[in-house]
């Protein structure tokens, strides 16, 4: 009898538990379905109301999804019941645009001290800084301890400052160049470089060259990291005006910049190139996508993207598929999710059971039209699921979505509108207006020298902008006489239209 009852109760008891799991799964209100060739994804949010979340790491101890807000709060996210609570507030962080706390890695060991790397800036009187900061990690998620590693150079813009820890148990640090035209190829600087320290900050006894940190340099503004299961290193990086890039990273590789942006596929670059080794990114786009956090995808659970970089874009506001080749030394597929639908994307996860945690940055300095929406910013989940709900998404081939016409608008869209906006109105003291514009309703020559040669640090009208203008010289005669055109006759602009005549004298 007392047998038959403690069956009772454990029947009971199994069947709670069981309810409790249906329950909160039901709470989770599926987005959208995503239809790939044999697998069906569901879209759901895990948080939301956030403060720019710049990159997600996981807890598996706790099982909950650790994140930095760019402001310089670090929150942890409990994957069970979608509860948000504060860890820490990193009083150090100096924050405006794009500087703050940006990368985290945590390592997580058995037996082993875990700990929380960190990546943020800081200003001593008018001096900016990139710092790498290791804290101890307690096994019910508090920081103790913090260590400065490594202090550099930062600035305004481009400081990079991605982390990891590999499989070799090194930590890498992605730094910018901090908008220095000297530091990136400067073997000694510390900037624009792929760095390589012990645990303890040390300087490893195997690096390329000895008693440095330097493990790969030429970088400009590197905004992914991640490292696949044998180890091998990929980059994101955001170029100029042109070219932005996955790189796969090697020991004492050189990547060109300033002098080779991208593929070397000109004739200058090619001669470079031949006096000195350069090493061409393993993808490059152009116009720009602004690519971000990016993670390696692994796991067979969704069988579809096993062996992938999973890559997250600002500009084009889109989850990126990038397949690898079989030795993962080539991008062989690029698929899109979610262009334009969710705003800007920042950081991407990938958890050990196959689900995948991004997040998006649409309270940050340079939002989009028709962003922030009310519950934003928000971490997403992509999860395998064994039934289709409307609205279904597919995929998007990249070549199918760019523009096969580039007429003004076309190139105003692809070229112009993330920083001077769709309606040409710029972003308050970073980004100027185009919108009933002097220069750009005055003399022809004006706006196509400021086209052609790109501005940095000069006012326009009294205001001295933040943000820099990259050169188009790259454009076709035709392109630049059709954007200038558009920019000339929109936006309550009504000058008169550019020729051929005007452009040659420039060129």
């Amino acid at each position: 009898m007392k047998q038959q009852i403690n069956c009772i109760w454990l029947l009971l008891l199994t069947s709670f538990l069981s309810s409790c799991s249906l329950g909160d799964e039901k709470e989770t209100v599926i987005i959208n379905s995503i239809q790939l060739e044999n697998s069906i994804l569901s879209l759901s949010k895990q948080a939301t109301g956030l403060r720019v979340p710049w990159d997600l790491q996981y807890d598996h101890v706790n099982q909950a999804i650790l994140f930095s807000e760019i402001g310089g709060s670090i929150r942890r996210l409990d994957i069970r019941t979608k509860r948000v609570s504060l860890v820490d507030s990193i009083k150090e962080v100096y924050h405006q645009r794009t500087l703050g706390l940006l990368g985290m890695s945590l390592y997580q060991s058995e037996h082993e001290q875990a700990y929380l790397f960190l990546s943020y800036t800081s200003k001593r009187d008018s001096l900016i800084f990139s710092n790498l900061y290791r804290y101890d990690y307690s096994t019910d998620g508090r920081l103790s301890n913090p260590k400065r590693l490594l202090e550099i150079p930062g600035n305004t813009g481009h400081n990079g400052s991605r982390v990891i820890v590999s499989t070799d148990k090194k930590v890498y640090w992605a730094t910018g160049d901090a908008a220095s035209d000297t530091f990136a190829q400067d073997s000694s600087s510390l900037n624009g470089k792929i760095l390589r320290l012990n645990l303890d900050g040390t300087i490893p006894s195997d690096n390329p060259i000895a008693n440095s940190y330097v493990y790969a340099w030429g970088f400009r503004n590197m905004q992914g990291l991640t490292h696949s299961e044998k180890g091998i290193i990929y980059t994101s990086e955001h170029g100029d005006a042109i070219e932005d890039e996955v790189n796969l990273i090697q020991p004492l590789k050189n990547y060109g910049w300033p002098q080779i942006e991208g593929m070397i596929d000109t004739e200058k670059e090619k001669a470079i190139a031949k006096l000195s080794p350069r090493t061409e990114p393993i993808k490059s786009w152009t116009p720009v996508v602004a690519p971000s956090g990016m993670a390696y995808y692994g796991v067979a659970t969704i069988p579809e993207w096993q062996n992938s970089l999973i890559l997250t874009t600002l500009k084009n506001q889109s989850l990126r598929i990038l397949k690898l080749s079989a030795d993962g030394k080539k991008i062989t597929n690029e698929k899109v999710l979610f262009k334009d639908q969710l705003g800007r994307l920042r950081s991407v996860l990938v958890l050990p059971n196959g689900d995948i945690y991004f997040c998006s940055s649409n309270r940050d300095w340079n939002p989009q039209k028709g962003f922030p929406k009310p519950d934003d910013d928000v971490i997403y989940r992509l999860r395998l699921s064994d039934k289709a709900l409307t609205p279904i998404l597919k995929p998007q081939t990249a070549n199918s979505i760019v523009p096969a016409v580039k007429n003004g608008q076309t190139l105003y869209d692809s070229y112009c509108t993330s920083c001077h906006k769709s309606d040409g109105k710029g972003l308050t003291n970073t980004f100027p207006p185009l919108a009933q514009s002097t220069m750009v309703n005055g003399e022809p020559k004006a706006l196509l020298k400021l086209l052609l040669h790109g501005l940095n640090g000069q006012s326009i009208n009294g205001v001295k902008y933040e943000g820099a203008m990259p050169a188009f010289s790259f454009l076709k005669d035709e392109e630049v006489i059709a954007v200038a055109n558009y920019i000339r006759t929109h936006f309550g602009n009504n000058a008169t239209k550019i020729n051929q005549q005007n452009l040659t004298s420039l060129r």
